[in-house]
């Protein structure tokens, strides 16, 4: 058993964590901010837009069940990867995108996976998605873990809402359902 950390930013963290809860492998998803120059930032204090950090999930996970691979695949299809000013209705640094590696595998596959999704043709506009090196990842308060299971009809209210269920039926399909 090879246990691995991954972390995204994709815009409002809420939206991040449901399709990989549901997956075979991962241990835990948790809300958090990473990527700033502030220690144990507050929600407040991120949304401020003054320190640097982006809403990210860290996931633990099993890569002999759900390899990283697999990861950064379903990663693409829960964002619009072109928008370089956040994410759907959510704007500002703390709401763009990047994936954070931990070591120089991730790196590559990250990179590879990027490419690859730049040459397919599905978007007619470049790629905004990051890639960073991992920096300290703070977990985010208690009442945003997981709230898609807390507070199910506010959170299909806000992916509705938002705009993000409908970018990824009309790019992605059904992959989430």
């Amino acid at each position: 058993m090879s246990k691995e950390l991954a972390t995204f930013a994709g815009g409002c963290f809420w939206c991040m964590v449901k399709p990989f809860d549901q997956m075979d492998g991962i241990d835990e998803v948790i809300s958090g901010y990473t990527g700033g120059h502030v220690e144990n930032p507050t929600y407040e204090l991120v949304c401020s837009e003054t320190t640097g950090h982006l809403e990210a999930v860290q996931i633990t996970f099993d890569s002999t069940i759900f390899p990283y691979e697999k990861l950064v695949e379903l990663y693409w299809t829960l964002i619009d990867p072109t928008d370089p000013g956040g994410q759907f209705y959510d704007r500002g640094e703390s709401y763009t995108t990047a994936i954070f590696y931990h070591n120089e595998e991730q790196k590559q596959i990250a990179e590879q996976s990027k490419k690859r999704l730049e040459e397919s043709g599905k978007f007619n506009k470049p790629i905004a998605v990051k890639l960073l090196p991992a920096k300290p990842f703070y977990p985010a308060e208690e009442y945003h873990q997981h709230y898609y299971k807390k507070n199910p009809l506010h959170y299909e209210r806000y992916q509705i809402g938002s705009g993000r269920a409908a970018f990824i039926q009309q790019h992605w399909g059904n992959k989430h359902e």
